[in-house]
């Protein structure tokens, strides 16, 4: 039951992040959408992978492909789908805790908190990097006609 709530919470928060960032109609839904995708393929991976960072990678591989899909369908960046579904993997918790541990003096554990935010962060921009790169190559390849064949 907690693993729904999370994903329906992710959902209203990517929902509520979409608002902020001014997206309209149908584009706020699927954004949101894909708030509660993030968190249940978050979940799900983190049932395969024993690391946080591979389980945020693949994730945010995940989320990343659907933003790119959705840009496609909506007429749309693909930024205007990835920022709010990428919200609920964001490590804000870890940063909280890591400046915590430097405030209360806890210099071992602020470094193991930090590089743990880091290594996260990196994971996620990893992610996003590799599934933009291959959209990327893809269209320059469809336009000049490298990989597919266009019927004339």
């Amino acid at each position: 039951m907690t693993v729904l709530l999370e994903i329906i919470y992710s959902f209203i928060g990517s929902l509520c992040f979409g608002v902020i960032f001014n997206i309209k109609g149908k584009k706020l839904f699927f954004a949101a959408l894909g708030g509660g995708i993030s968190q249940t393929a978050y979940v799900c991976l983190g049932l395969v992978f024993e690391s946080d960072i591979t389980t945020y990678f693949f994730a945010t591989i995940i989320i990343a492909v659907y933003s790119e899909i959705f840009a496609r369908l909506q007429k749309a960046p693909a930024t205007v789908f990835l920022v709010p579904a990428i919200i609920p993997l964001v490590p804000g918790s870890l940063v909280y805790y890591s400046m915590e541990k430097v405030i209360l003096g806890d210099t071992p554990e602020f470094v193991n908190l930090l590089l743990e935010t880091l290594a996260i962060a990196g994971a996620l921009a990893m992610g996003i990097l590799i599934v933009s790169s291959i959209n990327k190559l893809l269209r320059v390849a469809k336009n000049k006609r490298i990989f597919f064949k266009r019927k004339v």
